[in-house]
């Protein structure tokens, strides 16, 4: 029994060449692009990227590959430094923030290719993700004073709180590295969400996944949302994924922006079908 589709967004403009859900627009975008473009050389990988996110949307980035939409996620996390434009977070501009300080003002990430700890066990790698607001002093941990113990026990309770967003908390104890392919791309998620960001960005986090797997996952991206009041962007090239969940998406094609709308709207963009999506009948 196919499941019911989600109620179509609506979508506004906001002070810039730029839409969001209309239930954000009293609230300034968690994020925005402004004229965001980067060269490498004498090569131009993304230019004029304009975009906003609501901040409880769910939004989807897509296109071809080598459209450049990693180079937009590096963007925004600093591991690249843009050539030109603003990206602001909350309203604040990130240009001089480094990929930590904008970690820490809110902007969490998975990436195309697993990047977990491996020896490290499941609730390791989820506590690693906590260290923006789970701290104690270095000669606390040391002397292993009262201190110490009281911040581990709520690293350890936090750890399996986030877990459990997956039902992975039995699997705490066990070894990243020796998980599913599956659960590892979960374990991923859980760990960026660790960090307490305000803006999460998923890079592919179906790729690899059975169907089942992948129901399941858009399930929890918008618990995720719910239960953390987070904006989430995505990329993804299951367009059942994008079209079942995102509320507002961006298509980009050779680093350029060619369509932004509502699902329904990009699925019937002639522009869109001729240069990603192909004949309506496969999307």
């Amino acid at each position: 029994m196919s499941k019911p589709k989600r109620p179509e967004t609506k979508l506004v403009p906001v002070p810039s060449p730029n839409i969001i859900p209309e239930r954000d627009i009293k609230q300034t975008p968690i994020l925005e692009c402004q004229h965001l473009g980067i060269d490498f050389g004498g090569l131009t990988a993304v230019n004029e990227f304009n975009m906003a996110i609501g901040r409880t949307e769910i939004a989807g980035l897509i296109g071809p590959n080598g459209a450049g939409k990693t180079t937009v996620f590096n963007l925004l996390t600093k591991v690249y430094q843009p050539t030109r434009g603003t990206v602001l977070l909350e309203g604040i501009d990130t240009h001089n923030m480094s990929t930590v300080q904008v970690n820490k003002a809110g902007i969490a990430r998975t990436f195309q290719n697993i990047r977990l700890f491996d020896n490290l066990t499941v609730e390791d790698n989820v506590k690693i993700g906590l260290h923006n607001h789970v701290r104690y002093p270095m000669w606390s941990g040391i002397l292993r004073l009262p201190s110490y113990w009281k911040k581990e026990k709520l690293a350890h309770e936090s750890a399996l709180e986030l877990l459990s967003i997956f039902d992975m908390q039995h699997l705490a104890n066990a070894k990243a590295g020796s998980l599913p392919y599956g659960a590892q791309r979960k374990l991923e998620i859980v760990r960026a969400l660790a960090t307490n960001p305000s803006l999460l960005l998923l890079d592919e986090p179906a790729a690899g996944m059975n169907p089942s797997e992948t129901a399941e996952l858009m399930d929890n991206i918008v618990k995720i949302r719910d239960t953390f009041h987070i904006a989430i962007l995505l990329i993804e090239h299951d367009m059942n994924l994008v079209m079942g969940i995102c509320e507002g998406i961006c298509v980009l094609n050779f680093g350029q922006i060619i369509a932004k709308g509502t699902p329904s709207e990009i699925q019937n963009n002639p522009e869109v079908i001729k240069a990603y999506l192909g004949d309506q009948k496969e999307v």
